[in-house]
C-alpha cells in the first residue's frame, strides 16, 4: 500500500511545483492564473494529505501535511469567500493551526536539545520556523472569524498562504529529496534559489500591494485584482 501513496505523493508534488509556478507567473486575476490556482490547490491537497499519511506509517504525527493542505486550503478558499462569511471549517483550521504551531515549539525545543540538533529530519531552527509561521496563520484566522477581513488584507491573505503552501512544496522537493536526482548534482547550493522562490515572490507581491494600496486607496475585488492593471 505505501508505494502506491507514495507514487501518487510524487505525481500531487510534481504538479503543484509546475502548477504553482504558473499561478505565480500569469497575470494575477486572469483566467490563467485562477485555472492554474485551482490545480494547484488539487494538487497541494493530495500532496499534503498523501505525505501524513506515510508520516503517520514511519510513527510521525503526520501534522505537517495537514498544515500544508491547511495553508492551500484557507488561501484559496479566501479567493472565493463571501465579505463577512465564516464557518465550521475555519474554526476547524483555527484549530489544527494551533495544534501544528504549539508541537512545532514542543518539537523545536526537542531538536535544540537533541545532541544533533534535528527532529524527525528536520533541523531545530526550521522547527521553530514553521511553528512561528502556525501560529501567525491561527492569528490571522482569530481576526478573520472576529472581525472579518475584505480588500486589501483580504488579498494579502490569499497571496501570503499560498505561496508559503508553493514554498513547503518546492523546499520538500528541491532541498528534501536530492536523492532523486543525479549525483553530481546533490548538495549543491543552487537549490536554494529555486525553493526560496516563492517566499521571495510573497514579498514582492506584499510589497507591491502595499504599494498599490497607498496609491489607490481602493479596496479591490480580489477576482480582479492586478498590480500591472494599477501601477
Amino acid at each position: 500500500m505505501r508505494t502506491p501513496i507514495l507514487i501518487i505523493h510524487i505525481f500531487g508534488g510534481v504538479l503543484g511545483v509546475l502548477s504553482g509556478a504558473g499561478a505565480m507567473a500569469f497575470r494575477k486575476g486572469s483566467r490563467r492564473h485562477r485555472l492554474s490556482g485551482n490545480v494547484f490547490f488539487v494538487a497541494m491537497l493530495v500532496m499534503g494529505s498523501t505525505a501524513s499519511y506515510l508520516s503517520v506509517l514511519k510513527g510521525q504525527s503526520g501534522l505537517g501535511g495537514l498544515f500544508a493542505c491547511y495553508l492551500v486550503t484557507t488561501g484559496w478558499s479566501t479567493a472565493r469567500r463571501r465579505q463577512g462569511e465564516t464557518g465550521v471549517l475555519d474554526w476547524a483550521g483555527l484549530v489544527l493551526a494551533l495544534a501544528f504551531g504549539v508541537f512545532s515549539m514542543i518539537g523545536g525545543v526537542q531538536a535544540a536539545r537533541s545532541p544533533t540538533g534535528w527532529l524527525n529530519g528536520a533541523p531545530a531552527g526550521m522547527i521553530f520556523f514553521l511553528g512561528f509561521v502556525a501560529l501567525l496563520a491561527a492569528a490571522g484566522d482569530v481576526r478573520m472569524i472576529v472581525s472579518d477581513v475584505s480588500g486589501t488584507k483580504r488579498i494579502a491573505r490569499h497571496l501570503w498562504r499560498m505561496c508559503f503552501s508553493f514554498f513547503i512544496a518546492t523546499g520538500s522537493f528541491f532541498l528534501g529529496q536530492q536523492q532523486v536526482f543525479p549525483k553530481a548534482w546533490r548538495g549543491s547550493a543552487v537549490w536554494f534559489i529555486p525553493a526560496l522562490l516563492p517566499l521571495l515572490a510573497l514579498m514582492f507581491w506584499l510589497i507591491r500591494l502595499r504599494l498599490n494600496t497607498a496609491n489607490y486607496p481602493v479596496q479591490p475585488r480580489l477576482d480582479q485584482w492586478s498590480p500591472q492593471n494599477q501601477l
